[in-house]
């Protein structure tokens, strides 16, 4: 009796979607930005035509290390990062110019770990450089101008020496 029809379902029209697909890609990589500025910001000093090895008294160097664990030593002795720099600002003050701070690290330590210890040794540089600013300027450090800077800069280098371990051959500088 009743006869119902068939119906066609119309199909896609495919090349409009390669286009709306492509404006969308241009779309998103012009309105994002991909600014990733995490990392440890220093500059390396100048290379020397002609290193030597220098002898340096064991008494000048404190020894940081982060262990496959993610526990540090300074010293040998366990630490927890929290009280590293009350540490590191004691020893920068004792030892003048010529300390050094011998960080190193395993490679299996997670990069979270390293940066948080790399902010506790800055975070010690800045506040020994803000109170000798103090002192000297009556100033903050960050108040200082460029000539102020470079002065206190020499008078409290930042001396921190990174040493990395190679597959089978013991630890390298």
């Amino acid at each position: 009796m009743f006869h119902h029809d068939r119906r066609t379902v119309p199909g896609l029209n495919t090349s409009s979607t390669a286009d709306i697909s492509f404006m969308l890609l241009i779309l998103f990589l012009v309105t994002t930005s991909m600014d990733v500025d995490k990392g440890v910001s220093r500059q390396l000093p100048p290379i020397e035509k002609q290193q030597r090895p220098t002898q340096v008294n064991s008494n000048l160097v404190m020894k940081i290390y982060i262990a496959s664990d993610n526990k540090v030593k300074v010293n040998e002795q366990p630490i927890l990062i929290g009280k590293l720099r009350p540490v590191i600002k004691h020893f920068i003050e004792n030892k003048g110019k010529n300390h050094i701070i011998q960080l190193g690290t395993s490679r299996k330590a997670s990069y979270d770990t390293y940066f948080k210890v790399q902010n506790e040794i800055v975070g010690a540089y800045n506040a020994v450089r803000n109170q000798h600013s103090d002192e000297l300027f009556g100033k903050s450090y960050e108040l200082c101008d460029k000539d102020q800077q470079a002065q206190i800069s020499k008078d409290i280098p930042q001396r921190i020496s990174e040493v990395y371990e190679l597959e089978g051959k013991g630890t390298t500088k």
